[in-house]
């Protein structure tokens, strides 16, 4: 593959990363068919391991969600810049602290955006809680699943 169908491949995994914070969006869905299309436009074993191990973590990421409460961020007052604030500090997370680093990292995120709206501590740890419970905790399975096909699929195409 050449380095513009990379960076396209590349830039439709971001977008299904931004479509996991955006209802409606099958974020998900894009990251797996961007592994789809890369493997088929570079058929090599590796290609199609990293591709069957996506279908597999998505699969798993899916029974997860099913298991978890269902997704009622808007109701409990959740904005578009909780979800940027939670994204970004997932993205953050998993490349400052390898891998793990998306969890804590999702979770100071939306910490960071209430706190900078509520403005006090005990606050914005209670709008925590309650994201997570309504649906947060759903959007983080997800999301961490999308960011570790991306990974494996950045690790395979600079290392592979």
């Amino acid at each position: 593959m050449g380095v513009w169908d990379l960076l396209l491949v590349g830039s439709v995994m971001l977008f299904g990363l931004v479509g996991v914070l955006v209802p409606g969006v099958p974020g998900s869905w894009l990251v797996w068919a961007a592994v789809l299309w890369w493997a088929l436009k570079d058929p090599q074993p590796v290609a199609w391991f990293v591709l069957v191990s996506a279908t597999a973590a998505l699969f798993l990421s899916q029974v997860v969600r099913w298991a978890l409460p269902p997704r009622r961020l808007r109701e409990s007052g959740a904005t578009a810049r909780l979800a940027a604030y939670a994204g970004l500090g997932a993205f953050l997370g998993f490349f400052l602290i390898p891998v793990i680093g998306a969890i804590p990292g999702f979770m100071a995120g939306i910490y960071l955006a209430e706190r900078l709206r509520l403005g006090r501590h005990g606050e914005a740890r209670a709008a925590l809680r309650q994201a997570m419970r309504s649906g947060g905790s759903s959007v983080l399975a997800e999301l961490f699943t999308c960011l570790l096909i991306m990974g494996a699929w950045l690790g395979t195409v600079l290392w592979g």
